[in-house]
């Protein structure tokens, strides 16, 4: 067009002012379409950019869950084609993956099978310390906005919690939610993780663990605190089995009665033989190159503790959820998941409709600093405290992760069916990666519950004291 224009101007001059503007209208004709193309391309660009921050999602999703009306029924099967019917039953992150809007999508042959709500009642011995200790137990507000309680015995801390600090006090039943007293992973029933990347590759780890609650316990034959255990009322120890390049790698956490006190973690280095002891900002260190986080690393879905974070009581919903007495498929990743996602395929068990208390859990405004998580937003259930579904946000508030959390009652020595076992998801979003981590090993062996502990994990100095990491590889 520009030389057809400069050859007229050859044949029939024009003046010099005319020739000027129509250039100048022929620049803005062209320009302003270009511009408005452009725009749109980077709105929908930025609409597709990981984690992008949509402020006020959230809240739109309580508005909309509000009053949720009926149920669904038993034998109904939820696809991709027809989940929008039921999607005022499914948390925020759960409608993300079906929307399709990030790397992490529900695979087109995904199916949920619903099933009737079954609750197991829990242990009498917990249920009796709720009852004798519960009434007592207050939140305290410390200087420098911390947060504890005071009187606590045992059992579950807040029967029922109102304002003020109910969204506090539902943090508080989940940090004390049931666990048995001991629960292990050995290497003939290891807890099997994997990750996986956006390219498809997926590398798994094998690792052996001693929990031990050594405060506050209810389990029958079970002192109350155990004397050795002085200060701390819970220990984790973990270590990886395989592969073999990171075997032997270790750590041990102690989670101290005094809830103002930091938490201690020690890392065994199998390089220098020796055990090496992280400070407080490595709770937002990974756990063994998983999308795990220290403060995610725990059964009932929150590590974190109680004196550095609030929380915010955002509504009571009716979720899909995954829990129960299933079977133990969940520990041989690939099989029976729906890929690439990594969502819990048909054959593991049928969906339940549960009660949760949804809370909006940060760290205290004096601590969030270089903190990992903006907020985590906790999907509790409301009887056994456990967290069925989180949504995951970065210090800027963009959403980060989603994760499936699915608890799984076992049989217990003298205790019946308990919570303990556990098979999580976590999905990134903002990076296109995710980790499947079960108690469940490839074989369907799962945890192992005090008695059925074998002697050698029992060890308390080896298992649950610091000097116990320097007896790895000797």
């Amino acid at each position: 067009m520009l030389v057809l224009l400069s050859s007229a101007h050859e044949v029939c001059p024009v003046p010099e002012h005319r020739s000027r503007h129509r250039f100048i209208a022929l620049s803005i004709t062209i320009a302003v379409p270009l511009l408005i193309t452009l725009l749109l391309l980077a709105q929908s660009l930025f609409a597709q950019v990981p984690g992008a921050d949509r402020e006020g999602e959230m809240e739109r999703w309580l508005a909309a869950t509000a009053h949720q009306e009926g149920t669904i029924a038993p034998g109904t099967g939820i696809t991709t084609e027809n989940w929008r019917q039921y999607r005022q039953f499914m948390p925020m992150g759960m409608q993300e993956l079906f929307e399709g809007r990030s790397f992490w999508k529900m695979p087109k042959e995904a199916e949920m099978e619903v099933g009737p709500t079954v609750l197991y009642p829990l242990p009498p011995g917990y249920n009796q310390a709720t009852r004798d200790y519960s009434a007592a137990v207050r939140v305290v507000h410390l200087p420098g906005g911390h947060n504890d309680i005071a009187n606590y015995v045992a059992g579950e801390p807040f029967t029922n919690p109102e304002e003020p600090d109910k969204g506090y006090k539902l943090l508080v039943d989940l940090w004390f939610a049931y666990l048995p007293h001991l629960t292990a992973g050995t290497p003939a029933n290891t807890l099997h993780s994997c990750v996986q990347d956006k390219f498809g590759s997926i590398s798994c780890l094998l690792v052996s663990y001693v929990y031990r609650q050594t405060a506050y316990n209810t389990d029958p034959g079970v002192a109350r605190d155990d004397p050795r255990a002085k200060d701390t009322w819970f220990t984790e120890w973990a270590m990886v089995e395989a592969p073999e390049q990171s075997k032997y790698t270790a750590q041990l956490t102690l989670f101290f009665k005094d809830n103002q006190r930091d938490e201690e973690l020690y890392v065994f280095v199998p390089a220098l033989r020796r055990s090496v002891r992280l400070g407080i900002p490595a709770r937002c260190t990974q756990v063994t190159g998983t999308d795990y986080l220290q403060d995610d690393y725990k059964n009932n879905g929150f590590n974190g503790g109680i004196s550095l974070f609030e929380a915010k009581f955002l509504g009571r919903r009716r979720i899909l959820a995954l829990t129960g007495n299933y079977p133990a498929l969940a520990g041989d990743f690939p099989n029976n998941y729906y890929m690439p996602l990594g969502w819990p395929m048909r054959s593991w068990a049928k969906w339940q409709l549960r009660d949760v208390d949804v809370i909006d859990v940060r760290r205290v405004p004096s601590e969030r600093a270089g903190y990992c998580y903006g907020k985590r937003i906790i999907y509790e259930d409301s009887q056994t405290h456990y967290a069925l579904w989180e949504d995951l946000y970065d210090a800027d508030m963009r959403l980060w992760k989603l994760a499936l959390v699915a608890p799984r009652v076992t049989k217990a020595p003298l205790l019946g069916f308990v919570p303990g076992p556990v098979t999580s998801c976590v999905w990134d979003i903002q990076n296109a990666h995710m980790t499947s981590g079960s108690t469940q090993d490839k074989y369907g062996h799962d945890l192992l519950i005090n008695s059925d502990v074998p002697a050698e994990y029992q060890d308390f100095d080896k298992y649950a004291t610091p000097g116990g990491l320097l007896q790895i590889m000797k």
